[in-house]
């Protein structure tokens, strides 16, 4: 039986408008998605609306309105949006489907049943937005732990779920199974977690609190607590208990991505829910980071929440996907800024991948008449590193890391205009013996396009489309990641810059439409503090260190950031010699271009400061965890 790709996103809860995370964590799931489908693989892309629970209840009666049509209204605002973002999704689940409440009362009647779940009376602390207890301990300065909010004191009868005896086998599954949940940074904090003692979970409230949810089958005085409710989606959705061949075909889950606040939800919650159910566990769980706005929380009081429709409309949908995906290391904290985006979209986009494509066609339709022509010879060196993208590519998806998958075809964009460069087909051409080998650069060349095609397409799919039509090729067909597939005699069609380069006049515009309320304008002769926060400063820890051949300052070292281990040179050999270095803390600006120095690639800087002509690195005064964001 052939397994589908299961992927799904959180279903996100429907108290107020869709943000720019929500965006960020549907998008990174419909890259995989398209990929794995190019890739010939069947695949399940789920995502939806978590709808009952107190937040929801609170929001209707805040507006006038019945639970039911608050809930109606936002789940279609999130469909909506997906469209405008063009998700492919396969799926979209609601809470509030029957298809769904069916089975959260059948799994709670047969935990029930079998003495799982059980009544007691709960006395403690309970915080309303995020819906949930917390024993004294846990409360930080007398608030939620969690939020900040204030916590209300509560004593109730409920019903709980025995939660606390799967502690011991969970820990050791997780050390087990290293990439079960994702980036291990991620996974060290759930290891963290459950060295404290694992309490039972409380999987109900009563209705005469809050009455929005599903109703427990054995008591209809309480209904489901929202989370034991929200983490059923993800087996309802695929026919559990009512399609056992649909079922059998899509789960376990190949990965669920989700954002880091819910990761205790979603790696100990539904862990040992699916364990007690007697169901496999998902193959991945990945939690990544959260985006601020220039350096800042998004708020509504600072005026600077964005709106990822209006970001779409301004600079066009697929160089914002590409944006996403490509600006931030998926798992770590990310900031969106107007400078940023701009930036990116200016350089990789417009002026690397949108000159090459324009190039290329012009020298076909100007050398060959617009006739992709037949190769007498293979250049080496380019098939080569396209095949070696195209492999690179596929292996950061399966992490997943988006940024460094995107990386390949920024390289290989590099690599085709250095090979143009090299090769000179402007003076080949004035060489009639040199027909031959014209031929194969402009078809080496043209076929590297289609490689770096199909690599867009799964994240910019409307370029992907149209730079195949743009090489001659048929609709939807992007060949395979091996070299040879672009067909000699296929005419090319050169039409408008793929990527437009925005200009200062443009940029204005697009921070007028982003942040209406205008920006803050700095004093003369000083940075703004956006600026400074372009710059990511991590914690790392060197692993390992060696000198570099040839050079008395240079350092070759490799400093684990917690979510991957990176090589960088550094100057400081005069200062340090490798072996006292392994294992110092340092601080790492994490988003340097990489370059090379003595012909060695470098990812990165050490931070260091200079006492009297020795260097001295900055680090932390504790240890820390690797990849910390420096603030």
């Amino acid at each position: 039986m052939t397994k589908r790709i299961y992927i799904t996103t959180p279903i996100y809860y429907v108290n107020d408008k869709p943000h720019l995370g929500h965006v960020y964590t549907t998008v990174a799931a419909d890259f995989l998605a398209r990929y794995h489908r190019l890739e010939g693989r069947d695949v399940f892309f789920l995502t939806g609306t978590d709808e009952h629970g107190q937040k929801a209840e609170q929001a209707a009666q805040a507006k006038g309105q019945s639970t039911k049509e608050h809930v109606d209204f936002h789940s279609a605002v999130f469909q909506d949006l997906w469209k405008k973002m063009n998700v492919s999704n396969d799926d979209f689940i609601r809470t509030t489907e029957e298809r769904h409440t069916k089975v959260v009362q059948n799994v709670l009647q047969h935990l029930f049943d079998r003495g799982e779940i059980y009544e007691d009376v709960y006395e403690g602390w309970y915080c309303v937005p995020d819906e949930r207890f917390w024993t004294e301990k846990d409360l930080m300065d007398g608030n939620c732990p969690e939020c900040g909010r204030k916590v209300e004191r509560i004593k109730e009868k409920n019903y709980f779920f025995r939660m606390g005896k799967h502690q011991p086998w969970l820990i050791e599954y997780i050390k087990k199974h290293e990439n079960y949940i994702s980036p291990p940074a991620r996974r060290n904090e759930v290891l963290g977690f459950l060295k404290k003692k694992l309490d039972d979970l409380c999987i109900s409230r009563p209705k005469s609190r809050m009455a929005w949810g599903v109703e427990l089958p054995f008591d209809s005085d309480y209904v489901s607590y929202v989370w034991f409710d929200a983490l059923l989606n993800y087996i309802s959705a695929p026919g559990y208990q009512s399609d056992d061949k649909s079922f059998s075909e899509i789960w376990p889950a190949h990965i669920h991505l989700i954002g880091k606040d819910i990761l205790t939800t979603h790696s100990v919650y539904w862990s040992t829910m699916l364990k007690d159910m007697g169901l496999p566990l998902p193959q991945k769980i990945f939690a990544h980071g959260w985006w601020t706005i220039e350096g800042r929380k998004m708020s509504k009081s600072l005026g600077n929440v964005v709106d990822p429709v209006t970001v779409a409309e301004a600079v066009g949908l697929d160089p914002f996907r590409y944006f996403l995906m490509r600006e931030v290391p998926f798992g770590m904290d990310g900031d969106f800024s107007v400078e940023a985006l701009v930036s990116r979209i200016n350089v990789d986009l417009a002026n690397n991948l949108g000159n090459l494509v324009s190039r290329t066609l012009k020298m076909i339709a100007k050398y060959r008449g617009g006739s992709i022509p037949s190769p007498h010879g293979v250049p080496e060196n380019l098939k080569t590193g396209a095949e070696q993208a195209a492999k690179n590519y596929a292996s950061h998806l399966e992490t997943p890391a988006f940024h460094k998958a995107l990386e390949e075809v920024i390289s290989l964009c590099d690599l085709v205009n250095g090979f143009i460069m090299e090769s000179e087909p402007w003076k080949l051409a004035k060489d009639e013996s040199k027909s031959e080998r014209l031929d194969d650069v402009l078809y080496g060349s043209a076929e590297a396009l289609r490689f770096i095609g199909r690599m867009i397409a799964p994240i910019m799919p409307d370029t992907g489309a149209k730079l195949q039509v743009m090489l001659g090729m048929e609709e939807g067909v992007h060949g395979s990641p091996e070299w040879g597939g672009l067909a000699p005699g296929r005419q090319v069609k050169d039409g408008d810059a793929l990527f437009p380069r925005i200009d200062d006049k443009k940029k204005e515009e697009i921070i007028k439409a982003i942040f209406p309320t205008g920006e803050d304008k700095e004093e003369s002769g000083l940075i703004a503090i956006e600026d400074v926060r372009k710059i990511d400063l991590r914690t790392a820890k060197i692993v390992k260190a060696e000198r570099i051949e040839k050079s008395k300052k240079l350092l070759k070292l490799i400093v684990d950031l917690g979510f991957e281990k990176r090589q960088i040179v550094a100057g400081i050999a005069e200062s340090y010699s490798p072996e006292e270095l392994v294992g110092k803390q340092v601080v790492v600006v994490a988003n340097l271009r990489p370059a090379k120095l003595m012909g060695v690639e470098s990812k990165g800087m050490l931070l260091a400061a200079d006492n009297a002509g020795k260097l001295s690195l900055i680090g932390a005064i504790n240890d820390v965890n690797g990849g910390l964001k420096v603030l």
